[in-house]
């Protein structure tokens, strides 16, 4: 593979059935219906709190389930007995806390290999659980387990203070608000679930090398592990904390009861408004337990737990767990672009695409929340969600690439589908995307952004960074102007030129944000592969020609990092590092990611491209898949995730638009 050319007739003929096989296999992995979605794999945290929740509120696993849950616990747990971040993270002292609490709430022993193997990695750790993150401070305290006085508060009074004050948490980004929304209530009212005594005394020896009564929590709260710290307590920070300390000794009454009120407010507008399911499972859970706290007879916690299933995932392999998110329409929209690409398409491909069409048309909101702006949530009609729509939490790039499979679709010479969208619908997503545009240029994903960076500074998750406010993505910004450039290709403007506006800002974003060495840096993927990937097909759909010197900068970037075997990889730690960090591999889909961005700017016949070819046709498996490899997503910095169908169809996407440039017969 690596030695000298194949000659053209065999490389051909290879193209041909390796494209095959992956159409083959997309089609294969497309759901009753419609869409494609693969496990976005993320860790154990969402599986134990959920453990916990349903524990608390009298809500239990059956015994089934519970197999399953100690199956999924033991397939991630560490040789070392902890459990990580992510996949491939070393192992957190919060993780493995929460996994050990949530295995004994099910029932396990203390003497379990499973919980003794824990526990022995808990006690090595210097400072033990003692310094577990404020997180881990907050469910371990609502268990018994911390004394709240160890806690750096998060005051349900935030959510009151005046609007206009540029930390008001209507500032934040979306999912750090409404989880520190249900923190704020149940830290506030001091909840402390009802465990029966035995087995909160047994939790307390175990988990800590101490007398649990002569633990001085109030001397804890700035004490966190160093292995789970990745953005520690900034000075002015913990300033606000010794205050706001000093506040809870002795809280104003009355205005602690209106923020209670206030939050729970929100609280319930939250579970109404997402159909009881939560912008994640995340908050969803917190969510649960504050109505749990309010009233545990809450005519809406029973709706607000059967919610927390539609974030459930198992199997035979891995148990069951939760995931983070649901990826149904962001799947659907790139495996529907990968079908389409396909030269001369087959009758399978056109119904399939025929059925995920049908899927989109139902997954997008038609319709706008009520008292939106009461409860601080920007415009919802036109867009669609990460997931298949339920929760209605709609997002700027699964927008753009759910109206990108849309407008190829409609504009392929060989592809009907029975009842096209009406165009009102099409505007919508149009309108949706423009709303999500920021000052600068660039794209936000749920929200415009609503503070400065200066906000980062009281970041108070300590284990993930840059989670305090929108920002503007590249990835965001690559998607919505190849979405909005394919729009202005077939469809007038909107009227003031709104539309080549956006796109004249977005593409100077994209430049300005280039670096001195051709690559962007990434947010959402692994990293700067994946940001190179959007920003390119971004900047092309927009108009920008192949010889411009942004694109000739970012060929030359990728060019640069192919390895010697013909693939790219990148390994996560640059995500921690903020640099291009190799991997020791090449890995499929950042194989497939340059791949895709070569072919957007160069001729099919460059020896880099025909060599990352060969590469990705030699690691294809005979059920034309490709093999699962190292985490290919992250999020807030430090948290790694692994799509689990970016190994089929960007590959798949990578071949099919090389048979085309080609003119390769697939039939």
């Amino acid at each position: 593979m690596d030695g000298a050319p194949e000659p053209e007739a065999p490389f051909i003929s290879r193209v041909a059935e390796s494209s095959r096989r992956a159409i083959h296999r997309l089609l294969e992995v497309q759901r009753p219906g419609g869409d494609w979605e693969g496990e976005m794999v993320w860790c154990t945290m969402i599986l134990a709190q959920a453990v916990i929740v349903r524990t608390v509120t009298g809500h239990p696993y059956g015994v089934m389930d519970r197999i399953k849950i100690v199956r999924h616990f033991e397939h991630w747990q560490r040789a070392d007995g902890s459990w990580g971040m992510h996949p491939e993270s070393p192992g957190y002292v919060f993780f493995t806390a929460l996994a050990y609490v949530a295995l004994r709430l099910l029932g396990e022993p203390a003497d379990a290999p499973l919980l003794a193997k824990a526990r022995g990695w808990l006690q090595a750790q210097p400072g033990g659980v003692k310094g577990i993150p404020t997180w881990g401070k907050f469910w371990l305290a609502m268990l018994g387990l911390y004394g709240y006085e160890g806690l750096n508060s998060v005051p349900p009074e935030l959510f009151i203070l005046p609007r206009w004050l540029p930390f008001h948490p209507r500032r934040f980004y979306c999912h750090t608000r409404l989880i520190y929304l249900g923190i704020a209530y149940l830290s506030g009212v001091r909840f402390v679930a009802p465990l029966p005594e035995s087995l909160r005394d047994d939790l307390r020896r175990e988990l800590y090398s101490e007398p649990y009564a002569s633990i001085d929590f109030a001397v804890l709260r700035h004490t966190l592990a160093a292995s789970d710290v990745y953005v520690p307590i900034s000075p002015l920070l913990r300033l606000i904390y010794d205050g706001l300390a000093a506040y809870e000794r002795r809280p104003n009454r009355a205005l602690r009861r209106k923020a209670l009120a206030a939050c729970f407010e929100r609280i319930l507008y939250e579970q109404r408004s997402t159909r009881y399911q939560g912008i994640s499972p995340v908050n969803a859970l917190l969510n649960c337990l504050a109505l749990f706290a309010q009233d545990p007879a809450h005519p809406e916690l029973q709706a607000s737990l059967e919610g927390i299933d539609a974030w459930r995932w198992e199997d035979e392999a891995e148990g069951l767990r939760y995931v983070g998110a649901r990826s149904n329409t962001w799947d659907t929209a790139f495996a529907m672009q990968a079908l389409i690409e396909t030269p001369a398409p087959t009758d399978d491909v056109a119904n399939a695409l025929e059925k995920a069409h049908g899927f989109l048309e139902r997954a997008q909101a038609t319709e706008e929340l009520p008292e939106r702006r009461a409860h601080w949530r920007d415009i919802a009609q036109g867009g669609w969600c990460f997931s298949d729509g339920q929760h209605r939490w709609s997002v700027s790039d699964c927008t753009a690439e759910a109206l990108s499979a849309l407008l190829s679709l409609y504009d392929h010479p060989a592809l009907r589908v029975a009842a096209p969208f009406e165009e009102a619908r099409l505007q919508w997503a149009v309108t949706f995307i423009l709303s999500r545009q920021n000052a600068d240029g660039g794209f936000g994903t749920y929200e415009r952004r609503r503070a400065g960076k200066w906000l980062e500074a009281v970041n108070p998750s300590e284990m993930f960074g840059q989670c305090m406010t929108e920002l503007s993505y590249i990835e965001c910004t690559g998607s919505a102007l190849s979405a909005l450039g394919h729009y202005r290709k077939t469809r007038p403007d909107f009227p003031g030129r709104e539309i080549d506006r956006a796109i004249r800002n977005a593409v100077s974003f994209l430049r300005r944000r280039q670096l001195a060495d051709g690559s962007y840096p990434g947010f959402w993927g692994i990293n700067y592969t994946y940001a190179v990937f959007h920003a390119v097909k971004g900047l092309r759909a927009a108009g920008v020609p192949a010889d411009d010197p942004a694109l000739q900068a970012a060929v030359h970037w990728l060019l640069e990092k192919q390895r010697a075997d013909g693939g790219w990889g990148e390994h996560y730690s640059g995500c921690l590092q903020g640099r291009y960090v190799e991997h020791e591999q090449s890995q499929a889909v950042m194989t497939s990611w340059a791949l895709l961005a070569l072919l957007e700017v160069l001729a099919p016949d460059h020896p880099s491209i025909r060599r990352g070819i060969d590469w990705l046709m030699g690691r294809q498996e005979a059920s034309g898949d490709w093999p699962r490899q190292a985490v290919n997503g992250v999020f807030f910095g430090a948290a790694m995730l692994d799509y689990r169908l970016y190994h089929t169809y960007f590959p798949a996407w990578a071949l099919v638009r090389y048979a085309g440039r080609l003119g390769v017969e697939l039939r």
